[in-house]
């Protein structure tokens, strides 16, 4: 069915939202311009967002509301792609994911919140696969580095090895950049699910939670700091680990487990040396700490263009074969995580949906239905690279 736009923005008054048209406004003109609009809930601040980007005076503006389900799938009728910030998505997005599912309508967002995701696997996978829509959570920094860096580590494994990595390790070795608002909103509305459910606790501590009828092996815990003898480093816990980990061991089963069923997985942060482990530890979870609280940032706040730009990421990957075979892959970004390089990630993503992949409908992983089509995007386009040896 032809759409009236490749994609469509939904939440472009927030503040990663209106990074995401900026983007598409400043990197995407003439022949190579897909059709696009935005969405939000106000006309006059979509029409301030269109100005502020320096965007065309006719760049189309769609009204829809979250608590209006019937223009939700309005605007899903009429895109090939839905690009949402609406977030926390537990709040706000269970009826785009109906909306999507029911019009056979691509999705792709920013989700870091594994219970939401798989409540929306348990109630439209099926769905979506007989609509053929093709739905995609986790398409920034949360998971797309490590989703794509694992992918690739296993690729060069195969060729060294003529199979998968059995054991991978993740470590963040150097990151500049903040956590969104956003994310903090999110996280803050997991924290109040969790204790009206405990049931979620369980899942949220689960590896294999987006894994519906599979469990792997046991999994190490990263909640712990220690020394990595393979490394030479110590490592204290990363707090995006529990959503990453989970995308990748769902990018393995939807892929028919090419890593293995027994793949075991995990990640953490590289602490540059022993006296460092306490004021590492601290720092990140301080970070994380003011985020919950009043003095955190709301959301729809962000920095500044200029942090944005200092920003950077630089992940190592570690994979281990039985017979005591390595492989090693690296993947950096060249914004900070949180913002800068998370709105081009997803911004790409919905364009390598639209422009470059097929796949049957269902619920995604970035990983599973992208892969290495995402990861050239990626390279060419968003300032990532990735490489292995």
């Amino acid at each position: 069915m032809k759409r009236d736009f490749d994609l469509i923005v939904y939440g472009a008054t927030g503040y990663t939202g209106g990074l995401i048209a900026e983007y598409l406004a400043t990197s995407y003109r003439g022949d190579d311009a897909p059709s696009w609009a935005i969405a939000g809930r106000s006309t006059d601040k979509l029409q301030k967002v269109r100005a502020d980007i320096g965007a065309p005076d006719d760049l189309p503006l769609v009204k829809a509301d979250a608590a209006e389900p019937a223009s939700l799938r309005s605007m899903c009728e009429r895109a090939t792609v839905v690009v949402t910030t609406v977030g926390p998505y537990q709040l706000h997005g269970p009826e785009l994911v109906a909306a999507c599912a029911a019009t056979g309508t691509a999705y792709v967002d920013l989700c870091g919140e594994p219970g939401w995701m798989r409540a929306m696997i348990d109630a439209y996978h099926e769905e979506a696969k007989r609509t053929g829509a093709r739905i995609v959570f986790s398409c920034g920094f949360d998971s797309i580095p490590f989703d794509l860096g694992v992918l690739t580590l296993q690729e060069k494994a195969r060729e060294k090895f003529g199979r998968p990595a059995r054991r991978v390790k993740a470590r963040l070795r150097k990151v500049r950049g903040g956590m969104s608002g956003g994310t903090a909103a999110s996280a803050q509305a997991t924290l109040a699910a969790a204790a009206r459910d405990p049931a979620l606790i369980r899942l949220l501590t689960d590896p294999f939670a987006l894994t519906p009828g599979f469990t792997g092996p046991s999994q190490p815990s990263g909640l712990v700091p220690e020394y990595d003898t393979s490394m030479h480093a110590w490592l204290v816990p990363f707090p995006m680990a529990p959503i990453n980990t989970k995308n990748v061991h769902r990018t393995n089963f939807l892929l028919g487990h090419p890593y293995g069923r027994d793949f075991v997985y995990d990640e953490m942060m590289v602490a540059p040396g022993l006296g460092d482990i306490a004021s590492v530890t601290t720092e990140t979870f301080a970070t994380v700490a003011s985020l919950f609280g009043t003095g955190g940032l709301k959301r729809g706040a962000g920095p500044t263009r200029e942090a944005r730009e200092r920003g950077f990421y630089d992940i190592f990957f570690l994979g281990e074969v039985p017979d005591g075979g390595r492989v090693e892959a690296v993947v950096t970004g060249d914004r900070d995580p949180g913002y800068g390089s998370t709105s081009k990630m997803i911004t790409e993503s919905a364009l390598c949906v639209v422009r470059d992949v097929q796949g049957e409908g269902g619920i995604w992983t970035p990983g599973a239905l992208m892969g290495p089509a995402l990861r050239k995007r990626l390279k060419e386009r968003a300032g990532l690279t990735f490489s292995a040896r």
